[in-house]
């Protein structure tokens, strides 16, 4: 069994492309970005190595490890379980021109070597002058290493494939550069009770974050509405450990007509965030524990002042749905703003908004290395979006909130001059 790519990219609104005939182009190398602002990018992407799962699992697993295979067209992949998973050139664009972004399969050779080795991927955050990062995983796990578990029936090797991929985030990404990843495990979605205890374990071992599903109903799993992943929620409050949920982390993708232009699919990007917002807002999740942290990554932040209102507007009606009661003591917009975060990419028409959403509440994101980065120019679009703001809030957007969030500080040298690092 494989993936068609055609058809993944047809869901999800691109049209497959390519390199140019001769193999891939590169860009000129860049030039190190001036530094005004010191940055935490909280949305970040790794396409695994191919020695991410080497040695990491139990030996009579071994042999079933994820691993990279060429195909007789050149192309690598990913094998597990029988299964083929092309790394998608999506999943790596920088440094190469628009004209040859596509879904075709990828060979490492033809990424920039950020993309997948943590040391280069230090020195391209350096040439854009940004201190931390958060690294979501790319095509073999899922945004939500939903991949791993639900494209096998053996349980026990898709366990030991997302502790393994765990292990490797944590030993080697983040635990190579300390002070410089934040990291972000995956978590286990076939056991809420085992789930949660996962998040205990690994927020002890220093993961400050997990990135979970934005919709798992969409995913063939129990939605938020039937207290099954209470146990897991419940952990993450009680440990600190922020829940982000990516967009695309359900599989899906907003769309209109099944023929209107994929056009309207990158549009609408920003519709998953809005839509697990009030899915998670209205679950009572963030009710009954009031302590949880959910971060909604890559979702912008145009839409949260009118959703805001809505949410206001809605409060008319409480006789009738009597979902949202007067004895939870907060409206649903104070609870979106206590217990939501919002992550901007370019967003420069809805700063002037920032007292409405949250002047605490707004995080930055570079995206590397998918198509909407703003590498290697993070420092100058910051700057022609937020430059202008009163220094206090640009201080937060850039990387106090951030900071404060992922419980990762920034050294007081780098907080007072970004070319300290």
């Amino acid at each position: 069994m494989s993936i068609n790519i055609d058809d993944l990219a047809s869901d999800l609104g691109f049209t497959t492309g390519g390199k140019g005939a001769e193999g891939p182009t590169w860009l000129p190398e860049p030039d190190r970005q001036d530094r005004k602002y010191t940055v935490i990018s909280v949305d970040d992407h790794i396409v695994e190595p191919p020695d991410t799962f080497e040695g990491r699992l139990p030996a009579k697993l071994a042999d079933r490890a994820p691993k990279i295979v060429e195909r007789d067209d050149g192309a690598e992949v990913w094998v597990y379980d029988g299964q083929e998973f092309p790394n998608v050139g999506f999943n790596a664009v920088v440094g190469r021109p628009v004209s040859e972004y596509s879904f075709e399969p990828s060979r490492f050779d033809e990424m920039r070597r950020g993309a997948w080795d943590i040391h280069h991927r230090i020195k391209d955050m350096d040439l854009a002058g940004i201190y931390a990062s958060l690294n979501f995983p790319s095509f073999l796990p899922g945004f939500a290493g939903q991949r791993l578990q639900l494209t096998t029936s053996d349980q026990e090797l898709a366990l030991a494939s997302v502790r393994a991929w765990n292990d490797w985030h944590l030993e080697d990404w983040a635990g190579s550069y300390p002070d410089r990843i934040i990291p972000c495990q995956i978590p286990w979605l076939l056991d809420p009770e085992l789930g949660a205890e996962e998040i205990r374990r690994n927020a002890e071992r220093g993961f400050k974050a997990v990135t979970f599903s934005e919709a798992p109903q969409k995913l063939g799993l129990p939605s938020l509405h039937t207290g099954h992943w209470d146990p897991i929620m419940r952990a993450c409050a009680e440990t600190g450990t922020v829940v982000n949920l990516h967009i695309g982390s359900s599989g899906t993708s907003p769309a209109t007509a099944d023929d209107a232009p994929p056009d309207t699919v990158g549009v609408l990007f920003f519709g998953y965030a809005m839509f697990a917002a009030v899915d998670w807002l209205y679950s009572m999740l963030p009710v009954r524990y009031p302590d949880l942290k959910i971060c909604l990554s890559e979702g912008g932040i145009g839409w949260v002042a009118g959703l805001m209102d809505r949410l206001d507007h809605m409060l008319s009606y409480h006789d009738m749905y009597g979902t949202w009661t007067k004895d939870i003591g907060l409206t649903p917009a104070e609870v979106l703003k206590r217990n939501f975060w919002f992550c901007a990419v370019e967003d420069q028409s809805s700063f002037v908004l920032r007292d409405r959403i949250g002047v605490e509440n707004i995080l930055l994101e570079s995206d590397y290395p998918h198509c909407d980065s703003t590498w290697p120019n993070t420092q100058s679009v910051i700057e022609s979006e937020i430059g202008g703001l009163p220094d206090a809030d640009v201080r937060r957007f850039t990387w106090q909130n951030a900071s404060e969030l992922y419980r990762f500080p920034v050294p007081a040298e780098v907080q007072a001059d970004p070319n300290a690092f």
